[in-house]
């Protein structure tokens, strides 16, 4: 086997144990690494590309693009990249000390995938995060790594608990992020390869309200932290969460909180 293509930061000395050690590999069919009696720290991977696959005692998993891999500690187990495919991924180490265990799976090995964009999007620029700050040192470098581990291990956690359609997933990233622009149903329906008919059909099926009802949520929530922690008037929060009619902004901001904006800002704590 090639020294080289051997996963060496995980053969690190009880001197370091506890620390983050992250990397980024592109692999061909020849990389393996081996370890009958497990190691003392956990590893997560995300594939970027390609396929590998993890051994544990009695089973093997396949890793593909867009599949979150989290491996006990202690767990004995073979992982490298698939016969005949390359594995492009990013991993690291941790130690389970610096993360909460309900984070953490019961499971031996825990393979999730992300199919939708925007989270796979997310999961890789918190790695690519790790990695820099695991590589550069700077002050609290250590610190910042944990809070991305945390932040993947948290996207994992949320999706795990309550699974629902990616299409779906999307849409409420995508109203999230541009809450404050006009959109169009037929555009989000675009945006996901559905139908403008089939989407309205499966958002209400999965999440229990339209989406524009979703929306509303997410803009008079939004809208009523701002009138609660900052100075600006009922008027500009309005347009500041995506409403262009200030009285249909009054009337769903009453539909949630049973009065008008300006009355729920008059009874917040006066700012200091």
């Amino acid at each position: 086997m090639n020294e080289d293509k051997f996963d060496k930061p995980s053969f690190y000395g009880e001197h370091v144990k506890g620390m983050i050690i992250a990397g980024h590999f592109d692999e061909t069919d020849s990389y393996f690494t081996k370890r009958p009696s497990g190691m003392s720290d956990w590893l997560i991977t995300y594939t970027l590309d390609g396929e590998g696959y993890f051994s544990t005692p009695g089973r093997e998993d396949i890793c593909r693009i867009g599949d979150v891999a989290l491996l006990r500690q202690g767990t004995p187990h073979q992982y490298g990249t698939s016969r005949g495919q390359i594995w492009n991924f990013v991993w690291a180490h941790f130690s389970s000390r610096m993360m909460e265990t309900s984070l953490l799976p019961v499971t031996p090995l825990l393979i999730h995938s992300v199919d939708n964009d925007s989270a796979r999007e997310r999961i890789y620029k918190a790695f690519q995060r790790v990695i820099s700050d695991s590589i550069e040192r700077s002050a609290y470098w250590s610190e910042l790594c944990e809070n991305n581990l945390r932040e993947i291990l948290l996207l994992v956690a949320q999706r795990e608990s309550k699974q629902i359609d990616a299409r779906i997933e999307e849409v409420q990233h995508l109203l999230s992020t541009t809450m404050s622009a006009t959109f169009r149903i037929e555009d989000l329906a675009k945006k996901v390869g559905l139908s403008p008919s089939r989407l309205s059909h499966l958002y209400k099926e999965t999440i229990g309200i339209s989406i524009v009802e979703s929306l509303n949520q997410m803009r008079i929530r939004q809208a009523a932290l701002l009138l609660e922690h900052t100075d600006r008037i009922a008027s500009e929060v309005a347009l500041d969460v995506g409403f262009q009619n200030y009285n249909h902004f009054a009337n769903q901001f009453r539909k949630h909180y049973a009065m008008s904006p300006r009355a729920f800002q008059a009874q917040q704590t006066p700012k200091k």
